[in-house]
């Protein structure tokens, strides 16, 4: 039946998700530690990239590769997302607590977030992609986000979207344990896949 070809629709849906399957318990192993988050989320990403142009073809052993080219890195901007991300947490905990006029914690905690997302959105599938700096990196990232910053907002948009189905209700949030952060890295992936073949197009009609 050609609803189960290896060409139908069908069939190609179910491998890929299969795939992101695959890909979302080797991002959960590898970030047991904790500490190694970011160089699992890195070498996630690196193999997501590929799999937005079904250019991958093995998960388990492209993963583990991009993870030992990008451990150090990755780790180093691992800790640096999770110390972002918990100031701005503390901003809007203290806008929440402090008496008086907490106004000022709630546009610091504005202001924060919306850089954090900023520096860190491109940086993970940047330092997947290209060789840099980390500097550099969130810097790129940075102005990645300032000059792409309507596609950016749909991008933050949509993965706040997949945030709250995941956590939807108790069937939900076990489906999400299951798939939810690679859906969410594979979201990225796409977006950032499709701006950097632009950028790569403009740099080479440039030169």
């Amino acid at each position: 039946m050609k609803f189960f070809s290896v060409d139908s629709p069908f069939y190609r849906f179910i491998v890929k998700f299969f795939d992101v399957i695959k890909l979302n318990f080797m991002w959960l192993l590898f970030s047991l530690p904790i500490i190694t988050i970011g160089a699992s989320t890195v070498a996630a990403m690196s193999v997501a990239l590929k799999m937005v142009d079904e250019e991958e073809g093995y998960i388990c052993r492209s993963f583990v590769k991009a993870f030992k080219e990008n451990w150090k890195q990755g780790m180093i901007l691992g800790m640096i997302s999770i110390v972002a991300i918990y100031a701005v947490y503390l901003d809007f905990q203290l806008f929440e607590v402090v008496a008086g006029n907490p106004i000022m914690f709630l546009i610091i905690g504005m202001v924060s977030c919306f850089v954090v997302i900023m520096c860190l959105i491109y940086a993970y599938p940047l330092m997947a992609r290209y060789e840099n700096t980390l500097i550099r990196t969130i810097q790129n990232s940075y102005r990645i986000g300032r000059k792409y910053f309507g596609r950016t907002v749909m991008l933050v948009f949509v993965l706040a979207v997949e945030y709250v189905v995941f956590n939807f209700n108790t069937t939900m949030l076990f489906f999400g344990i299951a798939v939810g952060p690679a859906m969410m890295i594979f979201t990225i992936a796409g977006v950032s896949k499709r701006i950097f073949q632009e950028i790569e197009m403009e740099e080479k009609a440039g030169k």
